[in-house]
């Protein structure tokens, strides 16, 4: 996947309409300072923005695999175009979210907004619940936002608890 070249489609489109966003999953983990090989790209975005956003990776010609409130998924048959997910969220989530975000260079150097560590370890707390399989990668990737000197402990603590998944904190963190 030609990374560069698919997220500067993305942030143009979505700053031309003036919908915020921000960088997730590996590449958000990476800004952070923990690379890892990941094959899509995950974007946050504000949930009025699904529709239009839906038809423009169509009109790319991208297949949209699942569609839901929170979540969808698109590959391209152009491997250099791949797999791109987004997470739309909404109301108070989306306002904590957005006005968190540090901007950080992206692939290729694109600045781009990146969530605060405790909310992207508050999706990946979420992507545990909602898929078992994942749990082993959830949990690296969480582990290394611990490690970071500026974050809250307490927050992500609760986003474990809120999920009944303290046990899992607790593995991590050497409680």
């Amino acid at each position: 996947m030609d990374f560069d070249r698919v997220l500067r489609m993305m942030v143009d489109h979505l700053a031309e309409r003036g919908r915020r966003f921000a960088l997730i999953g590996g590449h958000g983990l990476a800004a952070y300072g923990s690379p890892r090989a990941t094959l899509d790209l995950d974007l946050a975005v504000e949930a009025q923005a699904q529709g239009e956003l839906i038809e423009f990776l169509e009109d790319l010609g991208y297949e949209t695999l699942h569609r839901s409130t929170g979540y969808s998924n698109h590959l391209h048959e152009d491997p250099s175009l791949g797999r791109v997910d987004f997470v739309y969220v909404r109301g108070e989530t989306a306002e904590r979210l957005f006005t968190g975000v540090r901007t950080y260079p992206g692939p290729g150097g694109v600045e781009v907004p990146v969530p605060r560590p405790e909310h992207l370890a508050a999706m990946k707390v979420q992507a545990m619940k909602n898929d078992e399989t994942r749990t082993h990668q959830e949990l690296s990737d969480i582990e290394f936002l611990l490690s970071l000197p500026e974050i809250d402990h307490a927050e992500v603590r609760a986003y474990f608890e809120k999920h009944g998944l303290e046990h899992r904190f607790e593995e991590i963190n050497g409680s």
